[in-house]
């Protein structure tokens, strides 16, 4: 699903925002930091790990379907000792060696449960890419996730301190016209209020921001990850041109979660058909080749060195009478868990269904509400210089001017997160229909300063 652009403006800061923004010295970018996070996460390495197991798991099941040769050999020394009864005649000793040696060939002919087995070794290996694949997935949207919410709480604290800054400004206005007069002391107190609450705001700003890096150390296995910023101009994507239902169906078929749930049901559906195979016969192919070899005779009496050889061939059958009910009971343990294994997957295809449409509908209100904070962004900005206007001639007061500029600010700061919200969501929302690659990240880097 190809997902088109318009146009992004970005978010315009005040000149001391600007200035403590600007650096990107050593900076990583979002490409930069997943690549470090792949050879970093413990959750991610895990799946590989996993995935590395059940192919090797998937290979020994080929045992049970193949041919199977196995050689034996073995040397004895014999020592005959021979005492006529009733008789005071010494015994007669004689020693003699053997060495014999077999090679054995099966080839299993019917066998349903080795073929059931087979089948779920395939599964299995399936099942296994597509955990290894949700773990891809995961953690591209971890590592995402933190950059935006250290980039967001950047905003968050250089927005605050610029708010600070404005109203340290109209604080030392108020005192100015106080001083001469023109001003009461509540502009005074305020303004001083608000500075209070500014500095109170900035202080937790910053304890945020320090926290929000070392979620992003943490995922990524960086020392002080710096990200890098949006570039000025750039763009975001519009809401898909597909409707909801969509992505659903897609989700259905290539969401890891529903795959695995589908293959987890495949699996305990071949678990059904190796029980009920401890009711069925088994044919296997033996062929054997073995010999003998006698060194100074035998107990029976044969002198000298002699070879035996003795190749056999023979089909082998092997039909269960009773097995105690065993056989009976893992038959119905089996069912039981086939049962609980396609609850399992109706319950993966709902669950996928509703996340994909979360997403869906959280991307489209994602860029209305941007929309929106853009055209609230104005608004207040005009409100402000209205008020500054006003103050300046006496029309206004100090309030008025006060409250202008916490809104303009905290406008600032909801918009500056919807933008990085939305980035979040559009990744959120392939990873819920099963389609985000490490590919789907280029774009958002592309957006990035360089």
């Amino acid at each position: 699903m190809s997902l088109s652009r318009i146009v992004f403006r970005t978010l315009p800061l005040t000149a001391a925002v600007a200035l403590a923004l600007t650096s990107n010295a050593q900076a990583q970018s979002l490409v930069e930091m997943f690549d470090a996070a792949r050879g970093y996460d413990a959750g991610f390495i895990s799946a590989k790990a996993q995935f590395e197991a059940n192919l090797a798991k998937a290979n020994q099941a080929l045992g049970g379907i193949l041919p199977n040769i196995a050689l034996s050999a073995s040397v004895s020394r014999t020592k005959f000792q021979v005492r006529p009864d009733g008789t005071q005649t010494l015994s007669q000793d004689r020693l003699y060696g053997t060495g014999s040696g077999a090679v054995t060939l099966t080839q299993p002919i019917y066998r349903p449960a080795a073929w059931a087995t087979y089948r779920q070794g395939g599964y299995q290996l399936q099942q296994a890419a597509a955990q290894y694949e949700a773990a891809e997935q995961d953690l591209l949207i971890r590592v995402s996730q933190a950059y935006f919410d250290v980039l967001t709480s950047e905003d968050s604290l250089a927005l605050v301190q610029a708010q600070k800054k404005a109203v340290g400004e109209q604080l030392a206005s108020a005192q100015r016209n106080f001083e001469v007069g023109t001003a009461t002391i509540t502009g005074v107190r305020d303004a001083q209020a608000r500075f209070d609450l500014a500095n109170a705001q900035e202080i937790a700003g910053e304890n945020d921001l320090r926290i929000k890096r070392l979620a992003l150390d943490l995922v990524v296995g960086l020392s002080n990850a710096k990200p890098k910023r949006l570039a000025n101009n750039t763009k975001l994507i519009t809401p898909p041109t597909e409707d909801v239902n969509t992505w659903v169906t897609q989700s259905e078929t290539t969401s890891p979660a529903v795959r695995q749930a589908q293959l987890g049901l495949d699996i305990a559906s071949q678990e059904v058909n190796k029980a009920t195979a401890g009711h069925k016969p088994t044919i296997d192919a033996q062929v054997s080749y073995a010999g003998v070899r006698n060194v100074d005779g035998t107990a029976a009496g044969i002198t000298g060195s002699n070879h035996v050889f003795t190749p056999s061939a023979a089909v082998v059958l092997n039909v269960p009478i009773f097995a105690g009910f065993s056989t009976m009971y893992k038959v119905k343990e089996a069912v039981a868990l086939e049962d609980k294994a396609r609850s399992d997957y109706e319950n993966a295809r709902r669950a996928t269904a509703q996340a994909t449409r979360t997403a869906y509908f959280g991307l489209v209100a994602g860029l209305s509400q941007v929309k929106a904070y853009e055209a609230a962004e104005a608004s207040s900005q005009s409100a402000l210089d209205a008020n500054k206007l006003g103050y300046s001639v006496g029309v206004n007061i100090n309030i008025d001017v006060l409250n202008s500029q916490s809104q303009l600010y905290q406008t600032k700061r909801d918009l500056a997160k919807a933008r990085y919200d939305v980035l979040v969501t559009n990744l959120k929302l392939r990873q819920a229909a099963g389609t985000l690659t490490p590919a789907d990240l280029q774009p958002i880097n592309d957006l990035l300063a360089p």
